[in-house]
C-alpha cells in the first residue's frame, strides 16, 4: 500500500515542474521579445530622428539659399535705384511693385516652421524678382539711350537756334540799318529861303521893309525838295529863330519848347510847323513869326529842322 501511493504521488509531481519550465520559457521568451521589440522602436526612433534631422538641414540649407539669393537681388536693386535717381517717375513706381514681391517673400522666409513649399515658393518669388528687376534694367538702358537721343538732338536743336538767333541778328542789324538808311533818306530838304520883314499899316495893307525899326513881323517861306524816299503825309518842322545876337527867340504865343536832334543833342526852338507833303513833289512852305520884342538892327537867322536833322536855313538882314 505504502507503495502505491508513493507512486501516485510521484505521478501528481511531475506536471508541476513541467508547468514551471514552460512558464519560465514563456517569461524567457517574452522578455527576449521585448528587448528586441525595444531595440527595434529605439532604432526606429533614431532613423525617424535622422531623417527629420536631416529634413531640417535640407530646409536650413535651402533657407540659406533663398535668402542669399534675395539679398543679392535686393543689392542689385539698391544700386540701380541708386544710380537711376533722376528717372523719378520709373523708379518709384517700380519700386512700389517691388516692395510688394519684397513683403511676400520676407512672409514666407520668416515663418517659424517654413515648409518646403513656403521656400519652394520663396524661391519663386526670387526668380520673379530677378526677373522683373532684369526688365527695369532693360527699361532704365531704353530711357538712357532715349535721354542721350533727346540730349543730342537738344544740343542739335540749341546749335541751330544759336545759328537762327545769329542769322537774325545780322538780319535785324542789316534790317534796322537798312530802315535807318531809309529813315536817314525820306528826310526832307528845304531851299529856296526868302526871308523878309513885313509891316502892317493901320489900313490893313502890308508891305515888306528891311528896317528894324519899321518890322512888325518876318515872313518866312522855302520849299521842301522833292523825295522819292519820303512818304506822304505830315511832317513837323521845327523852326529856330535866332536874333542879331544869336539868342533863339523863344515865346509862349509861338508854341516855343524843346526837342531832340541826332546830331546836335536837344535844342530849344521857336515854333513848329505841320506841313502837308506829298511824296516825289516839291511843297511851299510860308508863314509869319511875330516876336513880341521889337526887332533890332541886325541878321535874324532862321534853321529848320525835320526828322531829327537840320533840312535848311536862311537869313534876313534888318537895318
Amino acid at each position: 500500500m505504502t507503495n502505491q501511493f508513493s507512486s501516485e504521488g510521484n505521478n501528481y509531481s511531475t506536471p508541476k515542474k513541467d508547468n514551471k519550465s514552460n512558464i519560465v520559457i514563456l517569461l524567457s521568451i517574452a522578455l527576449v521579445l521585448s528587448w528586441v521589440f525595444f531595440f527595434y522602436a529605439r532604432h526606429q526612433s533614431n532613423s525617424l530622428i535622422a531623417e527629420k534631422d536631416a529634413q531640417y538641414a535640407v530646409l536650413d540649407s535651402t533657407r540659406n539659399s533663398v535668402q542669399k539669393e534675395y539679398d543679392e537681388a535686393v543689392i542689385r536693386l539698391d544700386e540701380l535705384t541708386a544710380s537711376n535717381t533722376s528717372l523719378d517717375s520709373l523708379v518709384k513706381s517700380r519700386n512700389l511693385e517691388l516692395n510688394i514681391l519684397k513683403d511676400k517673400f520676407r512672409g514666407l522666409i520668416r515663418k517659424q516652421n517654413a515648409t518646403a513649399s513656403d521656400l519652394s515658393e520663396a524661391k519663386k518669388l526670387v526668380r520673379e524678382l530677378n526677373g522683373k528687376i532684369n526688365d527695369y534694367i532693360s527699361q532704365i538702358d531704353q530711357l538712357k539711350t532715349e535721354n542721350r537721343s533727346l540730349t543730342t538732338e537738344r544740343n542739335k536743336l540749341s546749335a541751330d537756334n544759336k545759328t537762327l538767333s545769329s542769322n537774325l541778328a545780322t538780319t535785324e542789324a542789316a534790317k534796322k540799318d537798312a530802315e535807318n538808311k531809309v529813315d536817314i533818306g525820306s528826310t526832307l530838304n528845304a531851299s529856296k529861303f526868302t526871308i523878309s520883314a513885313v509891316k502892317e499899316r493901320n489900313s490893313g495893307k502890308e508891305k515888306t521893309t528891311n528896317s528894324a525899326k519899321r518890322a512888325d513881323k518876318l515872313r518866312i517861306s522855302f520849299y521842301l525838295d522833292e523825295n522819292r524816299i519820303a512818304t506822304t503825309g505830315t511832317k513837323q518842322l521845327y523852326i529856330i529863330a535866332k536874333d542879331p545876337s544869336g539868342k533863339i527867340i523863344k515865346e509862349d504865343a509861338l508854341g516855343s519848347g524843346r526837342f531832340g536832334t541826332r546830331e546836335d543833342g536837344t535844342l530849344d526852338y521857336t515854333t513848329k510847323v505841320d506841313v502837308e507833303y506829298k511824296q516825289s513833289e516839291s511843297k511851299f512852305v510860308g508863314f509869319d513869326l511875330r516876336q513880341s520884342e521889337r526887332y533890332v538892327k541886325g541878321n535874324y537867322a532862321i534853321v529848320v529842322y525835320q526828322n531829327g536833322f537840320k533840312i535848311g536855313e536862311g537869313v534876313a538882314i534888318l537895318k
